[in-house]
This record gives structure tokens, sequence and C-alpha cells, in this order.
């Protein structure tokens, strides 16, 4: 990090600036780690506006393109955010490499995150590398009591846990997680929900608990009652309620009284909120594929240059080959990260292959697949001569007569029997 960030141009965490600076949330995490009992992800419509809804979904690529466009119409933003749909943690890859590719881009911009805190601690050394400055948590109870009558289930990797175990799991991490960000000098808001009758009482515990380790701004949000969810009768508390809770509150940690309560793919100022208007941009940058100027090379698998015949987890370097007047160029070869390391060895892989459009293989197993799809490389399975499949994703050819035939799970065809890398 070479630039020197304003801080103050957060709207969120500074009140003073929300009518000057906006904030754009990127909808790249989907998938959510736990089961809030007030919570519902499911459906979209053009008058909702509420934590967790999103009109679509991107990809990393996709993710630097719409902020492209919407700088472009809207250059008051000063924030990318990532808030959901989901949790980002629950889709750790694409909420890390969404911020990184946006700090590679957008150097000046600020970096956020809202998380339920849950699986959030592994990544925030990460976090401080690429320079996110600013973190939201959602601790809704410090007492596992209170805490199992809101969530149904918190999943950590593939386990389930629920009840008191649940309660008690969310709330260490949470702690760990909020001491690690301070740690990292990191400035930290908590939202806490405020459920009447379910922690209503208890937010003044929330407050404190919060303050001692440190947390710079808590946001006392009141429920939004949502239909087919477990506390859809539970009414929202009134304005009189809120005024009260947030005085005990504020003994303890400054309070955020402007928060809208922004969709996970909100646009714009605070309390002028684009995102109807940037709908339409959003759905047409979620189905676009990485344009050839961002990634002009494509990457090849092969043992002796001349076919393309190496399944993705054997190949030790990739050609990179470009377009050319003459046909097609090679221009380098790279080398693989090494085998091991289970997802991560994909993750460094997108990286390595961050400016290619598609790496031509003989095979390819379906997690390093997914990977690489969402950061924009188009895993090609094939045989036949390197040049064939070049001249086929370049010009747009069909490739399905040089396609690999499958039998069974793994690409690499009956005979293999695997060597444990998850290839």
């Amino acid at each position: 990090m070479t630039t020197t960030l304003n801080l103050d141009r957060h709207p969120c965490f500074n009140v003073e600036v929300k009518g000057k600076c906006g904030r754009v949330h990127l909808p790249v995490a989907p998938q959510c780690n736990i089961k809030c009992n007030y919570c519902n992800r499911k459906y979209d419509c053009v008058n909702e506006s509420r934590p967790g809804v999103t009109s679509a979904v991107l990809s990393p690529v996709q993710a630097v393109e719409y902020m492209e466009k919407v700088l472009e119409k809207e250059p008051r933003i000063t924030v990318a955010g990532i808030a959901g749909p989901g949790d980002p943690f629950a889709n750790a890859f694409e909420t890390v490499e969404t911020m990184r590719l946006i700090r590679e881009k957008f150097p000046e911009m600020l970096l956020c995150l809202a998380t339920n805190g849950l699986n959030l601690a592994p990544y925030v050394d990460e976090l401080a590398r690429i320079g996110v400055s600013h973190v939201t948590v959602t601790v809704n109870a410090v007492d596992p009591e209170i805490g199992q009558k809101i969530y149904s289930w918190v999943r950590d990797g593939k386990v389930i846990y629920r009840g008191l175990r649940a309660a008690e799991l969310l709330l260490e991490r949470q702690l760990e997680a909020i001491k690690a960000l301070k740690a990292k000098g990191m400035v930290v808001k908590v939202n806490t929900i405020v459920m009447p009758g379910i922690n209503d009482h208890h937010i003044e515990e929330v407050a404190k608990k919060m303050a001692e380790i440190e947390v710079d701004v808590l946001n006392c949000m009141p429920l939004y009652p949502n239909a087919d969810t477990v506390f859809e009768s539970v009414h929202e508390p009134s304005r009189e309620q809120m005024v009260e809770i947030r005085k005990k509150a504020e003994e303890y940690l400054p309070q955020m009284r402007h928060c809208t309560r922004c969709r996970a793919d909100a646009v714009g100022l605070l309390g002028e909120d684009k995102s109807d208007a940037f709908r339409g941009c959003l759905s047409a940058c979620a189905t676009s594929l990485p344009s050839s100027e961002a990634r002009p090379y494509v990457a090849v698998a092969t043992i002796e240059g001349l076919l393309v015949n190496q399944h993705l987890g054997e190949a030790a370097r990739f050609q990179i080959w470009k377009k050319s007047e003459e046909g097609f160029e090679k221009v380098a070869e790279r080398k693989a990260p090494p085998s091991g390391g289970g997802p991560k060895r994909w993750e460094e892989l997108a990286r390595v292959l961050q400016d290619c459009r598609a790496v031509l293989v003989s095979g390819i197993g379906e997690h390093p697949r997914k990977i690489l799809t969402k950061t924009g490389v188009l895993p090609v399975e094939m045989s036949g001569f390197i040049e064939m499949g070049l001249e086929a994703v370049f010009n747009g050819r069909n490739l399905s007569e040089f396609k690999v035939r499958r039998s069974g799970g793994c690409t690499k065809g009956q005979g293999c029997q695997g060597d444990g890398s998850g290839c």
C-alpha cells in the first residue's frame, strides 16, 4: 500500500460526509454460514430496501467492471463494500479476490466489509495486507442464552451447530475476530439488531462488552420484520424505544444514527440510493464475459508445446499465448503453484492467470473449475493441437469438436486413480 487513504470519507462511519461521499455494495457473496431468525434473502423486488436483498450476484471480475461503470455515472463514490447477500466469509475467496482486484484497479478507494464474524478471523491478516480499512460485525448478543434465541443454526465448515453451542461458537469467533481487526488498526463498527422481547433488554451489555474490546462505533438497528421468518410476528421497536436504547448504549460507545439499512447492492449516497437506476447495469455485468482488453491471453497446459495434453493438476507450468497479425504467438511461460495446499493452490493459480481469458487443459476437477470460472478464467477441456484451441477461443468458434469425453467424475478418465491433490 503506497496510497494514503482518507478514512474520513466513509459515510457510514462519518455522518458529516454522508451527503458528499457515497458507497457501492458489490454483491459477490451469495452463501451464508448462519441462519438468523429475522433474515429472509430469498427474493428481490424493486420496492425492497433491506439487508440481504440484491438483484444479481457478481463474480470478482464482474465486480470490477461494475465498479468502473458506477464511477462513470457517480464519481462521488468513495467506498467499495461487500455486505452480502450472504456473508462475505462464507464466500471467502470471492470476497478477498474482489477486494484485491478493487484495490489494484482503484487504489484510492476505501474498502469495507460487513460480516457476522463467524469465519472472519483467518482472513484478517490478508485483509490488512490488501488495505481493507473498515469492517462491520453484527453482534446481537454477548450472552449465548440470548443468542440461541436469535440463530437457528451456525455452520462451521461442514459441521452445523444449533442451540446454545451455536450461539457460544458464534460469540467466540466474533470476539476473536474483532480483537484481531483492532490489532491491525482497522476501524470496527458493530451492528446490533434490536428485537423486542428477544434482546432489547440486553443492548447495554452488548455496548459495554464491545467497548471493552475497543470497537469504534455501535449501530443499534431496529428489527425489520420479514415474512416467512421465525421472527415475522415480532414487531419493530418504536422510535421512542430506540432513542432510549441508544442513549444508554452511548454511555459506552459512539452511536451511529444515520443508518439506512442498505440492500446488498446499494449504490449512491446515504439517503439518496440509486440501486434502482443501476439495476440494469448490475444485471448486465452479472452476465458479461471478461473483456479482451483486460484478458488478452490464453494459457495452455502442454507437455511438448504442440498439443493440449496435460491435466490442470499435473501442469508444472503454463504457456501463455496471444493473438497476433500472423496468427498466434507464445509470449511467456508461467510456473504453476506447487501441488498441495487445497483450494489455496487454485486461488493462487487464478492470480497467476489473471490476465488470461481461458486456460486450455486436457482435464480439470470441479473445484478448480469453479474457482477459475468465478475469477474470469474460462477452463476449456479439449484434446488436439494448441493452435486449434486458440483459434476457437480467440475467434469464438465452437469448442465441442475438441472437447474431451468424460467418463465418470474425474476428467482425467477411467484410468486415473487420483493423486489426492483435489485437482
